[in-house]
């Protein structure tokens, strides 16, 4: 199920912990949500230590979206620097634009048992011209268990060397310390989270991810 923009921030409320605006209420077709600030766009020539931070959160939003006690998934469907915001206060990252956004109720799912509904979905890497660009398929999106879009989808298209927009490359994490690079930890991590080599290899990147860039996080603050 598709869902409107107005209909995410209200069902999963900011004020429960979801990483949406705050719904202030709509006419018509038309949404009023708050402002949460800059968008994230802002940040990426940041310094690293805060584009660190930003990416941790932006991995953080995407295991939340996919992994929650409510059971319920939220794909993100249009994922580009626009579409999140950056708290002046806080620090915290938002998502401003909930309009595409594909809710799957996984208990429905493994109740109802469609064809290969506990084989786990990997998106497939879409290595297009285009800024932003994703592949998915939205009957498979509702009818899998295990999916790694939200993984997929922050990778490639915010914090990896393929991430594109407005013309720059090299997504949030670009030009890392020395150290850090000499290392190639990082851009291996976020090229198998972007571009898998292994079979569910984005599933044990994206976890290695978050856990690195948490360390990374604590140690620069």
């Amino acid at each position: 199920m598709k869902s409107e923009n107005g209909t995410v921030v209200w069902s999963f409320p900011s004020d429960e912990g979801w990483p949406f605006a705050k719904y202030l209420g709509a006419c018509g077709r038309m949404v009023a949500v708050n402002y949460v600030g800059e968008e994230l766009w802002s940040y990426f020539n940041a310094p690293w230590e805060k584009r660190v931070d930003l990416a941790w959160q932006l991995m953080e939003i995407a295991e939340q979206l996919t992994n929650n006690d409510f059971e319920f998934a939220l794909y993100l469907l249009d994922v580009s620097f626009d579409n999140f915001a950056v708290g002046p206060r806080d620090g915290k990252v938002i998502i401003v634009d909930a309009e595409n956004v594909l809710v799957a109720d996984k208990r429905l799912i493994r109740q109802n048992k469609p064809e290969n509904w506990d084989v786990w979905y990997e998106s497939k890497f879409d290595d297009c011209d285009k800024e932003a660009c994703l592949s998915f398929s939205k009957e498979i999106l509702c009818a899998r268990a295990t999916v790694d879009h939200n993984y997929y989808a922050v990778c490639q298209n915010l914090l990896s060397r393929h991430a594109t927009w407005r013309g720059t490359s090299g997504g949030l994490l670009h030009d890392p310390p020395s150290e850090i690079a000499k290392d190639g930890r990082l851009e291996a991590l976020l090229d198998e989270c972007a571009n898998p080599k292994k079979r569910y290899g984005r599933f044990q990147a994206a976890k290695e991810l978050r856990e690195y860039l948490a360390q990374l996080s604590n140690n620069v603050r």
